[in-house]
């Protein structure tokens, strides 16, 4: 992300947003990440890994790289992005560079909007040092009383969540003001009668990680009763800004009990995650990506305007559907819409681990409860970050008479699967979609993702027990085509591996090719590695954490690791197995992660059909070909860009861009003749 933030061919505002990503990804990195590691440190826990590494050792790295890295991200936004967005009519404006008339209208924005939304609290004179949420960005004020001579410290927050990071003023808008700086020029007015001698900004990063016990009784008020714990829980990061006052500065990691080792001096502005912000000034498209809209497959174009059917479509054959080129509401929400308003349809079956409020997904299962369908939607509490917004969705479709199952409390479940039963003559007929993603129609216009829909009766039969396993109680030994964890995956996976392993050893042409989110379960690297030593060439394409080290002499000097990282969100799990002739395919939820393959229900279906397998296969082969937002992994751990100069440009994501864009293109010449 930072890469991509410093890459000058990357068009400005998006650049941008990549600092906000990083920003983003880094606070939950520290959240999770890091909030383990002190929990270890706490507990006395001496868990090494490979690198021999204790926690404190651990921690310790960690903090030398991100102040390396976090110096980066403001070299980058300071020196090269915030004089190139002046350039472009947009500018974060400070107090010192603010014009007198800014500076006019910025006390004026504070008095009429700001003002009336802060609540200072004193520290001290019998006051206790104030609670602070995570992620809050606020002001620490040094005051001192004119007549006594005390000096005493209090805390403003920022109230960024109500009135957004920067105020825009001018007559355009696009001089933007971070909203503490507005505030920090009128402390005056917030402590009348004392003098202000200093004042700093400081951010406060908590353990945001939790677990439900196995024992919970009731599932729902232990995830409820975990979030409200979570909001007092340890604090593992405190940024300061770099110079502030040492008294303030000596009392705030006083006050919050930390070591040296959990502060983070910032030389900028703080919590560049609020960038998102700058993006969205309007009237800029020039300086961002040109503009993807979705497209609808020939498959599911209807006629005369009117939409395709859905069930008659996926009985002539199964359909792949890739996000965000092909349309996620011309395909998954028109299924479900389609299965509502079928009177021949008699249940639909959803699971939920993050979607969005306005997604119509979910209203439709109210609708179909309405009309006396059977309506069941597992909706996973303990999505990370996502737990609030989770439980009043579960709560609103339970209110409305859908069956809602709150899963199991020693497993997520992260399956992407939608079941529909539908009565045809004298039988009923399952068709399901498997996606890679989240029912989410904003990150599927962002995530590249697959979903397959079929009405393979062993699929669907596997998918109706696998709802079944979740709904009631008990867990198949087996299933007939598909792969669900925690039961069956990571056994049928390493078959998978050592199946290719025999086909090489016999002879035959062998290969695997396996794109994912990140790789670390150990059994499976294991096996890749024999396989490597068996001579079968490894392709790995993983976005993120790879525990795998590919090129080391006598162990993986077949297997090459390459990361996309571009545009869209990698995000979708395909794995090939190549064994002579025959090519089988598998794509779904999983990554290879002890977390997915022990403590999470996931499902991976194969995909059978030629024309889908060579469409998945194309993908995973332009991947392997990407040469300009890519990076790959070496035997030392270090990921290197790839440049090959003098090479032709390839990029998976617009090269699947254009090839879509030119279907939708051959099929608007065909509608019109």
């Amino acid at each position: 992300m930072l890469e991509l933030a410093e890459e000058a061919d990357v068009p400005l505002l998006e650049r941008v947003r990549f600092c906000a990503i990083y920003a983003s990804n880094l606070d939950e990195f520290f959240m999770v990440r890091v909030a383990g590691l002190l929990d270890q440190l706490d507990a006395g826990i001496d868990a090494r890994g490979p690198d021999g590494l204790a926690p404190g050792e651990q921690i310790d790295a960690v903090q030398a790289r991100v102040l390396e890295l976090d110096r980066r991200l403001h070299d980058c936004f300071d020196g090269t992005l915030r004089p190139e967005l002046e350039e472009h009519g947009i500018r974060i404006v400070s107090l010192d560079s603010a014009t007198e008339s800014e500076r006019d209208e910025i006390d004026a924005r504070f008095r009429d909007q700001v003002f009336p939304t802060l609540t200072p609290l004193v520290v001290g004179l019998g006051r206790p040092f104030p609670y602070i949420s995570n992620l809050s960005l606020s002001l620490g004020v040094l005051l001192r009383d004119p007549e006594s001579g005390t000096e005493i410290i209090a805390r403003v927050k920022v109230p960024k969540e109500l009135l957004g990071r920067f105020l825009p003023i001018g007559e355009d808008g696009k001089a933007l003001v971070p909203l503490e700086e507005a505030i920090a020029a009128n402390l005056d007015s917030l402590f009348p009668g004392t003098e202000v001698v200093d004042c700093g900004y400081f951010r406060v990063t908590r353990d945001a990680d939790f677990t439900v016990s196995d024992e919970a009784d009731d599932l729902l008020q232990a995830v409820q009763d975990e979030i409200r714990r979570r909001r007092f829980s340890e604090v593992v990061r405190l940024e300061v800004a770099a110079g502030m006052n040492p008294k303030l500065r000596a009392q705030l990691i006083d006050a919050l009990r930390l070591e040296d080792r959990e502060v983070y001096d910032v030389d900028g502005l703080i919590d560049l995650a609020d960038l998102t912000d700058v993006v969205e000034v309007p009237g800029h498209a020039d300086l961002c990506y040109s503009p993807w809209t979705p497209v609808t497959q020939p498959c599911l174009q209807g006629e005369d305007e009117e939409p395709v059917d859905m069930f008659a479509a996926i009985r002539q054959g199964d359909i792949l559907v890739h996000h965000p080129y092909d349309s996620f509401a011309s395909s998954v929400e028109r299924f479900v819409e389609q299965a509502v308003a079928d009177p021949d349809v008699l249940a639909i079956k959803q699971t939920v681990y993050r979607t969005s409020d306005d997604s119509p997904l979910v209203p439709s299962l109210i609708r179909a409860s309405e009309r006396g369908k059977q309506a069941v939607c597992m909706v996973e509490l303990k999505a990370r970050f996502d737990e609030e917004a989770n439980i009043h969705r579960a709560k609103s479709l339970e209110e409305s008479g859908v069956h809602v199952v709150y899963g199991i409390p020693g497993l997520k479940t992260h399956v992407k699967a939608i079941l529909v039963a539908r009565r045809e003559g004298d039988r009923v007929r399952e068709y399901v979609h498997i996606g890679t993603g989240n029912y989410h129609p904003k990150t599927a216009r962002l995530y590249t993702d697959f979903g397959l829909f079929t009405t393979d009766p062993e699929i669907g039969a596997d998918v109706a027990e696998m709802f079944n396993f979740l709904t009631g109680y008990g867990r198949p030994a087996k299933y007939r085509k598909v792969l669900v964890a925690p039961t069956t995956m990571r056994d049928r996976i390493l078959e998978e591996i050592e199946a290719t392993v025999e086909a090489q050893r016999a002879g035959e042409g062998a290969r695997i090719a396996l794109k994912m989110n990140s790789l670390v379960d150990a059994g499976c690297i294991r096996a890749l590695y024999e396989a490597s030593r068996a001579g079968v060439r490894v392709d790995l394409n993983v976005r993120g954490i790879c525990c795998l080290r590919p090129g080391v002499p006598g162990i993986s000097e077949k297997i090459r690791v390459v990361s996309i990282v571009g545009r869209f969100l990698e995000h979708s799990r395909v794995y090939a197995f190549q064994r002579g002739e025959e090519t089988r395919v598998l794509m779904g939820s999983a990554d290879l992660m002890p977390r997915n393959l022990d403590s999470r229900v996931e499902l991976v279906t194969p995909v059978e059909d030629p024309g889908l397998r060579g469409e998945l296969l194309d993908m995973l082969e332009r991947c392997f070909a990407e040469n300009a937002n890519a990076w790959e992994l070496d035997s030392g751990g270090a990921w290197t860009r790839l440049s090959r100069p003098g090479a032709e440009r390839r990029s998976v994501q617009e090269e699947l861009c254009a090839r879509h864009a030119t279907r939708a293109a051959e099929q608007l010449a065909a509608a019109t003749g």
